[in-house]
């Protein structure tokens, strides 16, 4: 009979583990580990020593509240000659003596979390166990280097927002590895509804990045749950903050730990989008923010967005929307749930827009089903496709009540978004969404998912074109003209009725204020001729009517009195922030404090007062610092910040 050891003391050699599993910079005090990847304890032994074949030691782990064979929470395992990467499994890796390395594997497929493991009679340990994107047998594996440093390992990135005339790169500090942020992830699952109702079950469920990313896509939301963020769509942030002045996710998972799970106020599209990047990357699922450019929001599931305008071009509010942009994750892991062909980036969506079974979340949805029109697999697949895809009817309510069809040229998922591997570029990946526009390959897809409006959709030959135009003079703080282009098309003299108005807008399709109008009630083209109406934007208007997104709704409407015909043209312009501009003082080096130099130059014709500045970053330590500064209009202005900030390994 083997001869149980009697084990003294053990060294998790938590610098050597954490390292080899790549999570080192959640740092080496305690143990985490990447699933499917042997680490290894040093143990001491009380008496005897240790023999091949003679000597035993019935490991045991377990993890979550209710641990259990069946559900795989639960295993026990003897010493074996070899380590089996397929199971759980335990192998001495040095000579026989007092002195045992212990070799120890989880299979690919083990749930994640917390764990205790109980060493025979001798004792037990905790660690943490993650997902491993670097093990082939993961359902997250990932095979290139370079895309896992950024999906998983990168602290900081890019999210594009503006418009997709003008993406505008957004720094953001997802910061998965800073103090605490771990804990309060693994926090989240635990908090999650399905936990709660059945733990077993639930941390079971936790081996499947499936059933992870839906839990995150419900629980980054706080509609529910007790989850992370409230969303808020207007101007009034009463008890909060406003989304605007969030730069990372690292405040807000940690005040939502801090605070009892009570939600974060406030958030919008991309804050709950990189939230739930945060997360996943902490959890070791590969994971980017995507931003998708004139996003449609279809609450019916018709693949339609019906709009309706009144008579001087302005929209009517109703519960289908058209988003200046829109923010969701893409998350790389296998589909064994579905035919094949669908491995790969699956998307989901954290912001609450609309329930999937009872629940608002979103996905995950594999990419590659929205660009063929695969709308009945998991999960989510219609609301998806409908907003890089959806067909846009414009009416117009006239005052009598009556409604009528108006020609529009309505683009809807353009230029879908996300940073470039190694570098802040944007890239482009339009095409992992759609086929190209009027090509076989989209025809077919739209055939694929019954998307009839878009099948039977013509072009008609329009014989009054109009479009609005925009000059390179269009700065925030001066006063510049847009202008409504018309173009007669036809052999005949025309005699129109042409509206051109502005209003600002919020990103999510809201109106604000008016910023400038007006009405020309005879407007004559004859055959083949073109006109140019400026509307002219004072600064003075429009100034104090823009939200924080900077963005004005310009629409003009044209009216043909010979045929009724009514042409809506619509763009939306982002007018930019100056850029903060930053130049670090001295050679920066490890564990030193560092001063910088911060650069802006105020674009109004106004002065700025109290104005604050916010600084965070991955790997420093930065002292709580506000420099509230008054700048002068259209002056430079030069802040000098020595401040104990350290830069970390």
């Amino acid at each position: 009979m083997a001869q149980a050891l009697d084990i003294a003391r053990w060294d998790l050699q938590c610098e050597l583990n954490n390292t080899h599993h790549r999570t080192d910079l959640n740092g080496v005090d305690r143990l985490i580990v990447r699933r499917g990847q042997p680490f290894t304890v040093n143990l001491q032994l009380h008496s005897g020593v240790y023999q091949p074949g003679a000597s035993s030691l019935v490991c045991t782990v377990e993890t979550g509240p209710h641990p259990s064979d069946q559900y795989g929470t639960r295993a026990s395992f003897d010493l074996s000659a070899n380590i089996d990467t397929s199971c759980w499994s335990a192998a001495v890796t040095g000579p026989p003596g007092n002195m045992v390395a212990l070799s120890i594997c989880s299979p690919p497929d083990a749930p994640i979390g917390r764990y205790t493991l109980t060493l025979g009679h001798s004792g037990r340990f905790e660690f943490i166990l993650l997902f491993n994107p670097w093990c082939p047998g993961d359902a997250v594996y990932m095979d290139n280097e370079e895309s896992l440093k950024e999906y998983v390992l990168c602290q900081d990135g890019i999210i594009f927002r503006g418009n997709y005339k003008l993406p505008l790169p957004t720094p953001w500090n997802f910061g998965q590895f800073e103090t605490g942020i771990l804990d309060a992830c693994l926090r989240i699952l635990d908090m999650n509804p399905k936990y709660l109702r059945n733990p077993g079950k639930d941390c079971s469920g936790r081996r499947n990045p499936i059933y992870v990313c839906r839990v995150l896509s419900a629980m980054v939301n706080c509609n529910d749950d007790q989850g992370v963020l409230l969303g808020k769509w207007t101007d009034d942030y009463e008890g909060g903050v406003s989304p605007m002045s969030w730069k990372g996710s690292v405040e807000i998972l940690q005040n939502w730990d801090r605070n009892a799970c009570q939600p974060v106020r406030y958030g919008q599209c991309w804050v709950f989008a990189a939230v739930a990047c945060s997360v996943s990357r902490a959890l070791g699922i590969p994971c980017r923010v995507v931003t998708n450019y004139l996003s449609a929001h279809d609450t019916n599931a018709n693949l339609v967005i019906e709009r309706y305008i009144n008579e001087d071009g302005q929209p009517i509010r109703s519960r289908d929307m058209i988003w200046n942009y829109h923010c969701w994750v893409e998350s790389w892991m296998t589909r064994p749930d579905l035919k094949s062909g669908f491995d790969g980036w699956q998307a989901s969506d954290p912001t609450p827009q609309e329930k999937s079974e009872g629940v608002y979340c979103c996905g995950p949805i594999p990419v590659k089903a929205i660009k063929e029109g695969e709308l009945m697999i998991k999960y989510d697949a219609p609301f998806v496709f409908a907003e890089v895809n959806a067909d846009v009817v414009t009416f117009m309510q006239k005052k009598d009540g009556n409604t009528e069809k108006v020609t529009a040229a309505t683009l809807v998922g353009q230029k879908i978004s996300t940073k470039n591997v190694g570098n802040d570029k944007r890239e482009d990946i339009t095409h992992l969404y759609k086929y190209p526009e009027g090509s076989a390959e989209e025809r077919e897809a739209f055939k694929k998912a019954n998307h009839q409006n878009k099948l039977l959709q013509q072009q008609e030959n329009q014989g009054l074109h109009l479009t609005i135009k925009v000059t390179s003079e269009m700065r925030k703080g001066c006063d510049f003209d847009v202008y409504a282009v018309v173009t007669n098309n036809t052999p005949s003299e025309k005699k129109c009725r042409l509206v051109f108005g502005s209003t600002s807008v919020s990103y999510n399709g809201v109106l604000g204020e008016n910023c400038g109008f007006k009405d020309l009630l005879n407007v004559e083209l004859q055959p083949g001729g073109e006109r140019r109406v400026p509307l002219r934007l004072n600064y003075s208007k429009y100034g104090g009517a823009l939200t924080e997104d900077n963005l004005i709704r310009l629409a003009a409407l044209l009216i043909d009195y010979t045929t009724r015909d009514i042409t809506l043209a619509v763009r939306n312009i982002v007018l930019e922030n100056p850029e903060i501009k930053v130049r670090i003082l001295g050679e920066p080096k490890e564990n030193r404090k560092l001063a910088a130099e911060l650069t802006l130059q105020n674009p109004l014709p106004e002065p700025l007062e109290s104005c604050c500045f916010s600084i965070e970053g991955s790997d420093c330590l930065i002292t709580p610092l506000k420099l509230v500064v008054d700048f002068n209009s259209n002056k430079l202005c030069h802040v000098k910040g020595y401040r104990n900030v350290i830069i970390g390994k």
